[in-house]
């Protein structure tokens, strides 16, 4: 395996794992608070069909994942509103969110399937971007890399 293959498999694991961490910081804070979140699978299809759309139709990738993350907003207030208002069950209503969330994208989400968007331009951190091995890796990212 080449470096520059080795390099920019880093890179993109880096990137893809992005979203991933975002769910997961805002599972810790949910399960802090006292309450089990089994919905964030379908939140984050939900959120992730509504981010491409939004950028699709207006070619914005900031409203897109402004959208996305609205949609998940939109569905964690079905939890709360279903464990904390109604006191019903955290786990039955986090595996409905999930069932709900990943059937609704599958459903809505297949006419946008091999249509393409435009992502976050990469940003690249001056001096520390040359930095060997290292640099294209951790600092040649989009803005939600750094933000995370």
């Amino acid at each position: 395996m080449s470096i520059e293959l080795f390099t920019s498999l880093l890179a993109a694991t880096i990137q893809s794992g992005t979203p991933v961490l975002y769910a997961t910081l805002g599972e810790i804070l949910t399960e802090k608070s006292g309450v089990l979140n089994l919905g964030v699978e379908g939140m984050m299809m939900t959120g992730a069909l509504s981010a491409v759309i939004g950028t699709l139709y207006t070619g914005s990738p900031l409203i897109g994942f402004l959208l996305g993350g609205f949609a998940g907003v939109l569905l964690a207030a079905v939890h709360g509103l279903i464990c904390l208002g109604l006191l019903g069950n955290q786990v039955v209503s986090g595996l409905a969110l999930t069932i709900f969330g990943t059937g609704l994208a599958n459903y809505l989400g297949t006419p946008y399937i091999g249509k393409t968007i435009t992502g976050f331009k990469i940003f690249a951190v001056p001096v520390l971007s040359s930095i060997p091995l290292l640099g294209p890796i951790f600092f040649n990212q989009d803005v939600r890399v750094y933000f995370s």
